[in-house]
């Protein structure tokens, strides 16, 4: 369970660096290594808060 959820999170964080590394190369021209892994980097917690708060709602549903 745990190897599974490091291999999210490692696929996560490697789609949104590389999604806004595009971005940034698309239409800012160049690419700063410190706002990609940002973003990247905030991205990922908001994933992840969202899936926790998914889990919480399901499981809530389930008890009733």
């Amino acid at each position: 369970m745990i190897g599974r959820e490091i291999v999210i999170f490692i696929a996560a964080f490697a789609v949104f660096a590389s999604a806004v590394a595009g971005y940034m190369a698309a239409f800012h021209g160049e690419i700063s290594l410190k706002e990609v892994l940002s973003n990247a980097f905030a991205a990922v917690i908001g994933f992840y808060s969202g899936r926790f708060l998914e889990r919480k709602l399901s499981l809530r549903r389930a008890e009733s």
